[in-house]
């Protein structure tokens, strides 16, 4: 019994710790606007992730199109709510004479523009880069009409095989979509 005993104390003291992490905005200057009376109000959202995403784990790119999950090194939050909320905040603080709000953003009435991001990709191979594609729509919420619309692809690269490297790149990639998506906006409000 003390033999079982002590061999399953060392099997849980052998466990390794688990890390959570979460996607964090980056500050930037704000983009220049022409001020104007009203605010305008700009939704962002929804923002879809890819299916395999999904999961707690932190997901890389291995060799030979292959995947891994990271046991030990977890997202704290859903990743799909982390990154809208990230891009939000981000796009928040380019546009300062904009109201932003993140999808659903129903409890604060309508808005004005609805951005709508569908991220194709969103991972990294540790040690090497981490990847963004998505494509995206602004649409007039007033008509239900897409008013401008494009395809957003970066690549940053990391600076070494650590899973803190791989998400702050990851935020990073966010802020560079992020920045587009505010920029998109100042040219439909200009128009």
């Amino acid at each position: 019994m003390l033999c079982v005993s002590a061999a399953l104390l060392t099997a849980c003291a052998s466990t390794p710790e688990t890390h959570y992490y979460t996607l964090e905005a980056v500050s930037s200057a704000p983009i220049s606007q022409t001020a104007t009376v009203k605010k305008p109000l700009v939704g962002i959202g929804p923002l879809n992730l890819p299916a395999l995403l999904d999961r707690q784990q932190i997901v890389t790119r291995a060799q030979n199109n292959s995947l891994q999950m990271a046991e030990f090194d977890q997202w704290a939050a859903p990743l799909q709510d982390n990154a809208i909320a990230v891009v939000s905040k981000n796009v928040s603080a380019l546009l300062p004479n904009a109201i932003v709000r993140a999808y659903p953003w129903s409890v604060y009435g309508n808005v004005d523009y609805r951005v709508i991001v569908d991220i194709t990709r969103f991972d990294s191979q540790l040690g090497k880069s981490a990847i963004l594609e998505a494509s995206w729509a602004i649409m007039a919420e007033k008509n239900h009409t897409v008013i401008s619309n494009g395809q957003t692809a970066i690549k940053q690269p990391l600076t070494d095989t650590s899973y803190f490297s791989a998400t702050q790149a990851l935020s990073k990639l966010l802020a560079g979509l992020s920045r587009q998506l505010a920029l998109a906006v100042v040219e439909v409000q200009q128009k």
